[in-house]
C-alpha cells in the first residue's frame, strides 16, 4: 500500500475520468456557507426529536405504574411474611 502511495505522488495525481476537480470547486466557492445547516427545522434537537414519538409519555406512565404498584398493591409474598415463617413456598424449606 505504502509503495502505490509513494508512486502516485511521484507520478501525480490521477486524472478524474469525469473531468471534475475538487480543489478547483473548493477554490472557487471560496468559504462554504453552510450555517443553514445547523439552524431553525435543522438543528440537532429539531432532526432528534421526532424518532421515538410517544417515549416521553410511555416513560411517564410506566413510572406512576411502578409507583402505584409499590406502594397501593399488596403482595401476598413480600408484605409481613419474610422468609422463615413456615408458610411452606419453596423457600429452601423441605416437608416432612
Amino acid at each position: 500500500m505504502l509503495a502505490t502511495r509513494i508512486l502516485r505522488a511521484a507520478n501525480g495525481a490521477k486524472p478524474n475520468i469525469t473531468g471534475f476537480d475538487i480543489n478547483k470547486l473548493r477554490a472557487a466557492t471560496g468559504t462554504p456557507n453552510e450555517a443553514w445547516r445547523y439552524q431553525g427545522p435543522f438543528t440537532r434537537w429539531n432532526r432528534f426529536k421526532g424518532t421515538l414519538p410517544g417515549l416521553g409519555t410511555a416513560t411517564v406512565a410506566f413510572t406512576i405504574y411502578c409507583l402505584y404498584e409499590h406502594f397501593f398493591l399488596e403482595d401476598a409474598h413480600h408484605h409481613g411474611h419474610g422468609e422463615g415463617h413456615g408458610h411452606g413456598h419453596g423457600h429452601g424449606e423441605e416437608k416432612h
